[in-house]
């Protein structure tokens, strides 16, 4: 028997023989010999549970848990309401699963319409997803919707102001569908307009753009929708949901399909995840989205149900023409995201936008002030901006991680052209006294 896994030789010999292998290592013949370990895992000796309670709290730690955070950079530390978890960890609702026989969990199907009309009301578009991965999956899966709206396209634009992780994962993804992905320049911190209008063609699927941008500064969505729309493409807004609270909507100032990240929306910074990404998108295009909708409807009686509407693109039920395998929600931080809104209301999401452009305004002027820091672009941000100084990004970081911050994220590893380069983010959480000590340490110790 496994040490951990409780199968036994002949389970596992009448496990292989009934899918027809001979080995556990043939189900992995299609992985290169030299990506694989080629040894058994190093775990140590078996544990007792106390003395493994030990060992993880020896491990965890090794962890610096205790910093100010002043780093975004498409993951943010915001308030989370003692009422998220209070609500997500009631037992009923403790499960990240999607039903395969949808109607009878009305409580799961009541989750999902709420959280998919909040989305709509936010973005300003007709139908939300039930969530997909992350912003990196759900702006593939916007690329693709694009691609299948178009007959005759070869490529899809994306500014380089979008996160390099996005872009990374559309390379990636579009490779495969034989479509190119131009990368156009941005110009002191947001879309070079020209190059834009240059890369876009007859043959573009969509324009790729976020608002705000990586850098922190908002764009001109309205006059990148004008250039998309020209030559029939379609234009697909990133959008940090946050700045929601304060500025137009997508779907009001010509974007097609809106995508984002939700982490901000009550769920914390768990070391890379879970994250959750939305889709939203206009009624015409509902068709050509992942994953599923949930309907309203009465039954015989009378009585408000919710129903499983559409899963045009579903893996499970159009196998031989589904373009990916996002056919399961993140159920459980679909329902963060709703407890969140319900909790904070528009005024409150407003209330936490405004509080995190007016703070990061102030960290920005105590930063500047002495001139030892300076912009690195001169234009409006919404809570995180770009600084520049004669000392590398890492000494200023190292310099600031001995007083217990975490400092900036090093635009250099991306963008090698922002030499020095540090990216702020400033939210709610961070405090006057917080943001006097950074630019103290800035100042005196870098």
């Amino acid at each position: 028997m496994h040490k951990y896994i409780p199968n036994t030789e002949a389970d596992k010999k009448s496990m292989l023989e009934s899918i027809g292998v001979s080995s556990i290592e043939d189900l992995f013949s299609d992985i290169p010999a030299e990506l694989k370990l080629g040894r058994e895992l190093n775990l140590g000796e078996p544990m007792s549970e106390l003395e493994l309670v030990k060992h993880m709290n020896e491990l965890a730690d090794k962890n610096k848990s205790d910093f100010v955070c002043f780093r975004g950079a498409g993951a943010y530390d915001h308030y989370i309401p003692s009422l998220i978890n209070h609500m997500l960890l009631r037992q009923e609702f403790f499960t990240a699963y999607t039903p395969y026989q949808p109607e009878i969990s009305q409580g799961t199907l009541q989750m999902i319409f709420e959280f998919q009309t909040m989305l709509c009301d936010l973005t300003g578009m007709d139908v939300a997803n039930a969530s997909m991965y992350d912003v990196g999956t759900a702006t593939v899966e916007a690329a693709v919707m694009a691609v299948q709206n178009k007959k005759k396209c070869k490529n899809v634009v994306v500014s380089k102001a979008v996160a390099p992780e996005t872009r990374l994962i559309l390379h990636t993804y579009l490779k495969q569908n034989d479509i190119e992905v131009i990368e156009v320049d941005t110009a002191d911190g947001v879309t070079d307009m020209d190059k834009l209008t240059a890369a876009v063609g007859d043959e573009t699927a969509g324009v790729i753009v976020q608002n705000p941008n990586f850098f922190g500064v908002f764009e001109d969505v309205e006059a990148i929708a004008g250039v998309a729309h020209d030559k029939k493409a379609l234009l697909i807004d990133v959008v940090d949901p946050i700045s929601l609270g304060i500025v137009k909507r997508p779907g009001d100032i010509g974007a097609d399909i809106v995508v984002g990240d939700a982490q901000c929306f009550g769920s914390a910074l768990n070391f890379g995840g879970p994250y959750i990404g939305f889709l939203t998108t206009k009624s015409k295009m509902a068709r050509k989205m992942p994953g599923r909708i949930v309907g309203q409807t009465e039954d015989t009686d009378g009585k408000r149900g919710f129903v499983l509407t559409l899963q045009a693109r579903e893996q499970h039920i159009r196998r031989e023409k589904a373009t990916s395998n996002i056919c399961s929600n993140q159920g459980l931080c679909t329902l963060t995201v709703a407890i969140y809104l319900s909790t904070m209301g528009k005024s409150g999401l407003k209330e936490v936008a405004l509080q995190c452009m007016n703070k990061a305004q102030y960290a920005y002027k105590k930063l500047t002030e002495s001139g030892k820091f300076k912009p690195l672009y001169n234009k409006p941000f919404f809570k995180e901006f770009a600084l520049t100084s004669d000392v590398a990004a890492a000494d200023v970081n190292a310099k600031l991680a001995e007083s217990n911050i975490l400092g900036g994220y090093e635009l250099e590893c991306d963008y090698p052209e922002a030499k020095n380069g540090l990216l702020f983010c400033v939210t709610e959480k961070r405090t006057k006294e917080e943001i006097d000590c950074l630019a103290q340490v800035m100042e005196v110790n870098c």
